[in-house]
């Protein structure tokens, strides 16, 4: 068997579906030999970091790991921000990249770089084949390390050479591996203990719940003790149900803030999550004073990593909160149960008078125009489908686009992590790709959309139906509140305009830049229009794009 036998076997034995790359020379290999494997789909993108966040959204949206094929050192380098991302996202993937003849090694050969060095610093594991015979192990245990808790991508080097030796070592599945363990039953007793001795407790949520599938279990342990839930700043799924009236939002940028988020907090509950990721510099602690600090994970690794805990477990998440929940509601106390239904009563009201208040400001910009963000949200929130999959990267419209739609909880939304931005186009290739039978629409800002236009392509190229919906406000929107946040946090006094954020002279044109790449495109500057042009979208079962006109920042 040959060295590039092994590989494609390797991955139709694990299940894999797709393989996403942009091939060069390097990989002829494995390219050139996809037709003896009918079962392994190659997806084209015509760019390496399209080819990483399709992988990456794909793993998130299947629950398989994504697999990735790139062109040797400067088809890394490319790759390198999305694959960040994909760390940052515990997308379990493999990322392979041909690599020069290794018999060249020391000619410094055309396209030759230390590739595992490159990839090193953005994935759990990087690593270069230097036999064949160590072919079916290396792919074995990049299956299971991409996998393990917290899942990340892997990064395999493919000598071209050694693609080509022989081997009598086969293919080698990781077989079964049941990674959700039940957490120490003392453990549960003294964390459910900690909980109904608190007065004011509050839970923060990861995206390892929605991955878990754990919402359920979290919602009845939040209702069980009245406690107020908070998720990341950035998360890429809901865990639970965006409208439940214990959910209070994202928490926010800085310690301080996310401490006034707590309030007079007296416990924190922290499960899945690699909390916290900040983005501003803040004296302090992001807890209350005197605060009771637990947190469950599903590996050793997150736990009491950036804070010192009271108490915390590590655990499968759905067994572990399934655990604790019934826990807490055997020892509940009648005068614990009574204090709770009393919190549980107010975050209703809470959230209801959210409701009211975006209601009201929604009622006084309906006549805005350029639509302001909250009308477009709105407008598209009412047209989409009940079974619709949102992927988003409208970033200062984030917060709209998850008020106004209604999220059930894991698989109806998805978003990027780690801060980079041009993931949502080429995140709804892998969505779409996961899940074929519901329709997809991204909604990604005009300076994001650019970042990786190319998807549109290979949208059109692989016939995905997807709605790609571009929001122009001609600027990067977010980096002039993040310059606002900057002057005012060094106390800069500043009359000066934005520089270099303008994304006009020449505007972008992007019915033009869809119709080159073969997709149908409309722009609309109307909520009649929007509504019109999505409900065409979608039923044409055909990739098209809607152009929006909306409010810029002055």
């Amino acid at each position: 068997m040959l060295g590039r036998d092994v590989i494609l076997a390797s991955l139709v034995a694990h299940g894999t579906e797709f393989v996403f790359g942009n091939p060069g020379t390097t990989e002829s290999p494995l390219v050139d030999n996809l037709s003896a494997y009918p079962s392994l789909s190659y997806i084209l993108s015509l760019h390496e970091g399209v080819s990483i966040g399709a992988a990456s959204y794909y793993a998130q949206a299947s629950g398989r790991t994504g697999i990735v094929n790139l062109h040797v050192a400067p088809g890394l380098g490319n790759a390198i921000g999305m694959l960040y991302s994909a760390l940052k996202a515990n997308s379990p993937m493999i990322v392979t990249a041909g690599q020069q003849d290794t018999r060249l090694r020391l000619r410094a050969p055309l396209l030759g770089h230390d590739l595992v060095g490159m990839a090193a610093p953005v994935v759990k594991w990087s690593v270069q084949v230097e036999h064949a015979d160590e072919r079916a192990d290396i792919m074995r245990r990049a299956f299971k390390i991409a996998n393990d808790p917290p899942a990340g991508p892997v990064f395999v080097a493919l000598p071209i050479n050694v693609m080509e030796q022989e081997t009598a070592i086969g293919t080698a599945p990781s077989g079964e591996l049941f990674r959700s363990p039940g957490a120490d039953a003392q453990a549960i007793e003294l964390l459910a203990e900690r909980i109904l001795s608190a007065n004011a407790p509050v839970i923060v949520i990861g995206d390892d719940v929605a991955r878990a599938r754990a919402g359920g279990a979290v919602t009845a342990l939040a209702e069980a003790i009245g406690a107020p839930i908070w998720a990341e700043l950035i998360h890429q799924h809901f865990g639970i149900a965006n409208d439940h009236p214990h959910l209070r939002g994202d928490i926010s940028y800085d310690s301080a803030r996310i401490a006034a988020g707590f309030g007079d907090a007296d416990l924190v509950l922290m499960i899945g999550g690699p909390f916290f990721e900040e983005v501003w510099f803040s004296e302090g602690s992001p807890f209350p004073p005197g605060a009771t600090i637990l947190q469950i994970e599903e590996s050793p690794e997150r736990l009491a990593r950036n804070y010192a805990l009271t108490a915390g477990v590590v655990g499968g998440m759905l067994p572990t909160l399934t655990s604790l929940v019934e826990a807490v509601q055997e020892r509940r106390s009648d005068a614990v149960r009574r204090a709770a239904q009393e919190r549980c009563r107010r975050l209703g009201e809470l959230k209801q008078a959210a409701t009211e208040v975006r209601q009201a400001r929604l009622d006084k910009v309906r006549g805005v125009r350029p639509m302001p963000m909250a009308l477009v949200m709105a407008t598209l929130a009412d047209a989409v489908p009940s079974n619709v999959v949102i992927v988003e990267e409208a970033i200062t419209g984030s917060p709209d686009l998850t008020e106004m739609f209604k999220f059930s909880g894991p698989g109806d939304y998805f978003c990027g992590r780690g801060g980079g931005i041009g993931q949502g186009l080429p995140g709804a290739l892998g969505v779409q790709l996961a899940i074929p039978d519901r329709p997809v629409v991204c909604i990604s800002g005009d300076g994001s959309a650019m970042y990786s236009i190319t998807a549109l392509w290979t949208a059109a190229h692989h016939k995905l139906p997807i709605t790609f919906i571009t929001l122009s406000n001609r600027e990067y929107r977010i980096l002039k509140q993040n310059i606002d946040l900057y002057r005012g946090r060094f106390e800069i006094e500043s009359d000066r305009a934005y520089a270099h954020l303008d994304l006009h002279q020449p505007h972008l044109g992007f019915v033009e830049m869809a119709a080159g790449m073969g997709i149908v495109g409309r722009q609309v500057s109307e909520p009649e229009e929007l509504v019109e042009a999505l409900g065409e979208a979608l039923a044409s079962g055909e990739p098209r794009l809607i152009d929006v006109l909306i409010e810029g920042k002055t």
